[in-house]
């Protein structure tokens, strides 16, 4: 049995001087007030530090130089360097890519999933920023990779979207979110299509007006990804797709929190029209996250460049952040004006809410006790994923 004492960040508040116990991998108990433990207890203390649930990162590309869609077996660095950034779970994501590339990248998924090492971030499911996107709204997107729904005639590249539904329904247990237009031919019914065969649904890099959008909710779409980001903008008297989710209370929507690609002050309206419950911060982080500033990496082959705000193409187009979850969380309290309970909830309950996840993202008897240490300035001093700690800042000092 392991016992960790700080102040405790619940739900719905914070337990000041506190104690996490820890019995094997899952939460035994909270306990309110210090008390005498055998000897045979371990008791870690943490004092003047924040005990939060560990980070959930539903979109994140690559981190260190590494991405997703690399030749090799990229995942394992990735899923080794996130919990130094507090994440604990995430879900590996793609851009559009080869029928071929999308099928290794699943592959990894399942052997990661199956013998996950213990100093790892667990991996869910992966994310698919999909071939099933609006081509006007692709981004850093490869343009030679999107495709139309399947069952339709329309002809955008070389690849069919039956070839990518048939890759995406025979690693179906491996696709936690699957990323479209619903606006493209066949949309709505793909909607349907995906949201009856299990994955998460979520709108994105589309140019859906706001009766689409609320059809395609409708439909079975539960999720928006990186709002306002690759969407169109909006307006008061077509509020498209941004205020459709805005407006709809069954839909939990994305944030990328480097206060560049929203506005912390937008950031903030979000979270006022939504609640912290709804919505999901994350990095949407890249290979050049954790890089210095000049530094180059890749996103789905293609180089990207760091730069100070966040990765670029060669062309300047914007290509993700260079973000990491403890950012996101920092940024969500200084910036955002967030408190701690409710940055909490965005980097870890809402999260594992959206994904269905009833055994993560909150500290609570019973959940696993996959936990972040933040100290006074929300800085990463410890990561324990299953009750183990995988991460502490001190023992890196120490060493290096």
């Amino acid at each position: 049995m392991l016992v960790i004492s700080g102040d405790v960040v619940l739900r719905e508040r914070i337990l000041h001087g506190g104690a996490v116990v820890i019995a094997g991998e899952h939460i035994a108990a909270i306990e309110e007030q210090p008390r005498h433990w055998p000897g045979d207890v371990t008791r870690i203390e943490v004092a003047d530090c924040f005990i939060v649930p560990g980070f959930i990162d539903v979109h994140v590309h690559g981190h260190a130089g590494h991405d997703v869609l690399d030749e090799g077996e990229p995942l394992p660095f990735i899923a080794s360097a996130l919990p130094r950034v507090g994440v604990t779970s995430f879900c590996p994501t793609t851009v559009a890519c080869e029928p071929a590339a999308l099928r290794r990248v699943l592959s990894q998924v399942a052997a990661h999933k199956a013998r996950r090492a213990g100093e790892q971030a667990r991996v869910h499911g992966a994310h698919l920023e999909s071939n099933f996107i609006n081509p006007f709204m692709r981004g850093a997107q490869p343009a030679d990779c999107l495709c139309g729904a399947p069952g339709t005639d329309v002809v955008v590249s070389r690849i069919s979207g039956d070839e990518i539904l048939a890759v995406i329904t025979e690693h179906l247990d491996d696709v936690a979110i699957v990323t479209m237009a619903p606006e493209i031919a066949g949309g709505l019914e793909l909607v349907g299509r995906l949201a009856a065969m299990g994955p998460l649904v979520s709108l994105g890099h589309s140019a859906a007006d706001f009766v689409t959008a609320n059809a395609a909710f409708d439909a079975g779409a539960r999720h928006a990804t990186h709002l306002f980001n690759r969407m169109r903008p909006l307006g008061h008297r077509e509020p498209g797709l941004a205020g459709a989710v805005l407006a709809r209370e069954d839909v939990t929507a994305e944030l990328i929190c480097d206060g560049y690609h929203v506005h912390p002050s937008v950031v903030r309206m979000a979270i006022a029209s939504k609640r912290a419950a709804n919505i999901v911060a994350i990095s949407d982080g890249t290979a050049g996250a954790g890089l210095p500033v000049g530094a180059c990496a890749k996103l789905g082959g293609r180089r990207i460049d760091v730069k100070a705000e966040a990765a670029f193409l060669e062309d300047g187009t914007l290509a993700g952040s260079t973000l990491t979850m403890d950012g996101a969380f920092r940024m969500l309290v200084e910036q955002a004006g967030q408190s701690v309970v409710d940055a909490a909830a965005m980097c870890a309950t809402s999260p594992a809410r959206a994904l269905r996840l009833d055994d993560r993202g909150s500290i609570a008897p019973g959940a696993l006790a996959d936990l972040v240490v933040l100290d006074r300035e929300k800085r990463v001093a410890q990561t324990w994923i299953g009750g183990r700690l995988i991460y502490s800042r001190e023992d890196e000092s120490r060493s290096a």
